[in-house]
């Protein structure tokens, strides 16, 4: 009895055990479906993500192409500007050298100028001085002209009686 009782106990510790066995096969067969069926979603989600890397990476390179050609039309603008600076600095170079030279000019003419007022002031104190003299001869004359007059009746005479 013992021995039916150990066999029917090792008889039922057997079938427990396939039982366990079959359970644990089933229970290996669902975890490896789930983390299949994970893998599968985390599979997913990473091409997911790595697709919209993807897609994030060409805005940024065209961004970044944009940006390179924008560089680039600001270098060659600032080399235009830098050249039309050059240019008016030189016309500023140009201008203040003829403005110097028109500077000098004008004070040379001033100068000429002044030295004319100067020439004009003597003349014209000398034909004050003449224009007085020839008033004073103009009135002397008048004088003398009253005066043979005057003396005509007198030299008349002595010519007639001569």
């Amino acid at each position: 009895m013992r021995n039916e009782t150990l066999e029917k106990s090792l008889s039922e510790s057997r079938n427990e055990k396939r039982e366990l066995r079959a359970r644990v096969a089933k229970l290996e067969r669902s975890l490896y479906q789930y983390r299949n069926r994970n893998s599968a979603r985390e599979l997913r989600a990473s091409l997911s993500k790595i697709e919209e890397m993807k897609r994030r990476i060409e805005e940024l390179e065209m961004t970044l192409q944009n940006c390179e050609s924008r560089i680039e039309f600001l270098e060659v603008s600032e080399e235009r500007q830098n050249e039309k600076l050059h240019y008016f600095q030189n016309q500023v170079r140009n201008r203040d050298y003829i403005m110097e030279e028109a500077m000098v000019q004008i004070r040379e003419v001033a100068d000429y100028l002044q030295n004319l007022v100067v020439q004009a002031d003597t003349l014209s104190v000398k034909y004050e001085l003449e224009s007085n003299r020839r008033q004073e001869q103009d009135s002397l004359l008048r004088k003398i002209k009253i005066l043979s007059i005057r003396a005509k009746p007198y030299l008349y005479p002595v010519l007639c009686n001569e």
